[in-house]
């Protein structure tokens, strides 16, 4: 899983960026007709091209390479979906409308979904594996394991039933990786106590977005869309975060 994962996301992110490629091309070069020659170059290269940048990215893969690849691959993937939307008010509903249209915006926001399911899933034996290298006890690897392994297949369910399908099975799967990542906010000084202070005053400063976000939705500041693209940064920001700081006590940990 954790080997396809990873190939399904690059292979997504070249096709995405291929073909941003060339749709800007084709405005840059209006009217331009190319020859069945010249057309089979241009795929070539660009499939050459994607293929190498793939084959770098992945052969040298870390826990921060991995989190910059999922991070990069869920905010790509759905500016794309919201791009290419047929529906231009989709943002006036709500975040999940962007997976009920049935169309390619559709597969693109709820494909990225799943695939960033899948990736979280595969973060977590990274996660394991350098928590275990930092000297982290038993109990704090297997909680962060579990309640990521959990995070990825409640990401996956949210795009495996779109709200128009299943809204009892999307929103209970929203809630569930909503939990889960403050589970890991909140109980962070009793889980993993191997982390440096700095990451927890950071922990407490993410979670005080989150807080304050909440009651700016509540008092009606700004609507449901705003608010649940505010809690999904939050969440792969903290993410990102977390692996840095593991990154960093783990070269000063003067055992290592």
């Amino acid at each position: 899983m954790s080997t396809a994962s990873v190939v399904i996301a690059h292979g997504a992110l070249a096709m995405i960026g291929t073909v941003a490629l060339f749709a800007v091309l084709s405005r840059a070069f209006i009217n331009v007709e190319l020859t069945a020659f010249w057309t089979t170059v241009l795929a070539a290269t660009a499939t050459g091209l994607s293929g190498w940048l793939s084959y770098l990215s992945a052969s040298r893969m870390t826990t921060q390479r991995l989190t910059t690849l999922l991070v990069t691959f869920i905010g790509i993937g759905t500016l794309a979906a919201m791009i290419t939307t047929s529906d231009p008010m989709w943002w006036t509903y709500h975040f999940s409308q962007l997976g009920t249209f049935g169309d390619m915006s559709s597969f693109l926001f709820n494909g990225t979904l799943i695939a960033g399911g899948l990736l979280v899933t595969t973060f977590t034996l990274y996660v394991s594996h350098d928590l275990a290298a930092l000297g982290e006890g038993p109990r704090g690897i297997r909680v962060v394991g579990t309640a990521l392994a959990i995070m990825g297949v409640m990401l996956a369910c949210v795009g495996i039933f779109p709200v128009n399908v299943n809204m009892l099975l999307h929103n209970l799967s929203a809630s569930g990786m909503a939990l889960m990542f403050l589970l890991l906010l909140v109980g962070g000084p009793w889980i993993v106590r191997r982390m440096p202070r700095a990451y927890f005053l950071a922990s407490w400063a993410f979670l005080a977005g989150l807080l304050v976000s909440i009651a700016l939705f509540a008092t009606g500041y700004f609507g449901l869309t705003a608010f649940e693209i505010i809690v999904f940064a939050l969440i792969f920001g903290w993410l990102a975060v977390f692996i840095r700081f593991m990154v960093v006590a783990d070269q000063t940990d003067p055992r290592s």
